[in-house]
């Protein structure tokens, strides 16, 4: 038995999430099903994390096991040539037996979408807003995160985790052509919070809420006390990071 990471990016648009749930259409099941036809034996597949419906991913990585020697670059013109369109696969490489797409993640960035205007061409891959925030005073809130551990007031709600503390290396607003773009890293993150951040900080910018007010939600530790979370269709899963040196199998 070996096992194999396997790098990939979807658009979210039609599947509810990663994970596989029963009688609903998942990325994890889509890619287990197709794996399993091709390799000809059950294959499971274990994702570096788990996304919510809608949501999309341009840098993805997920692992299997496999009785079969693979092929990579044969296996992942197969899987492109019979995957949905929405689905794509960069690469297909074997590591180390012990390797695990996600226990052995140092750190994830996402970016979150947002635009004031009607885009036509970029439909399902961003969020409208109907006012002109203030990147200067988003940016100024978003370093306040950088000073905080403890993201209990973003997480979603009686999750089954065993701390809501996470380590943020990046957070920071960016203008993008006709949108505006967050981007934020840590080394782990909590159910919901990529969402629930970008809306409370699009609340400074609208100046609904001042910096001040903003710590004493973080503070609160109360997921009542923060902004209303974003639609899925803005957010992106975009990049994954591994110390591949030490995973990737000799």
């Amino acid at each position: 038995m070996s096992r194999y990471f396997i790098h990939l990016a979807y658009n979210g648009a039609n599947y509810c999430g990663w994970q596989t749930q029963p009688e609903l259409p998942t990325v994890q099941l889509t890619f287990e099903e197709a794996l399993s036809t091709l390799l000809r034996e059950k294959i499971a597949v274990v994702g570096c994390g788990r996304t919510d419906t809608g949501v999309h991913a341009s840098d993805f990585y997920a692992h299997f096991d496999s009785e079969s020697e693979i092929d990579g670059e044969q296996l992942t013109f197969k899987l492109n040539s019979y995957l949905p369109a929405d689905l794509a696969v960069f690469e297909i490489f074997k590591v180390k037996e012990n390797a695990h797409a996600r226990f052995d993640a140092t750190a994830r960035t996402y970016q979150y979408h947002v635009s004031d205007r009607r885009l036509p061409f970029r439909q399902g891959l961003y969020s409208r807003i109907y006012f002109s925030p203030d990147i200067e005073a988003m940016n100024e809130a978003a370093k306040v995160l950088m000073e905080y551990e403890d993201f209990t007031s973003f997480a979603k709600l009686h999750t089954q985790v065993k701390t809501n503390i996470c380590h943020l290396s990046m957070a920071r607003w960016d203008s993008v052509g006709e949108e505006l773009v967050f981007t934020i890293r840590s080394n782990r993150f909590l159910r919901n919070m990529v969402r629930s951040v970008t809306g409370t900080l699009l609340d400074v910018g609208r100046g609904k809420l001042s910096i001040d007010a903003l710590r004493r939600i973080i503070e609160q530790k109360d997921r009542c006390a923060a902004g209303v979370s974003m639609p899925p269709q803005g957010l992106f899963l975009t990049k994954v990071d591994y110390n591949f040196d030490d995973i990737k199998a000799v």
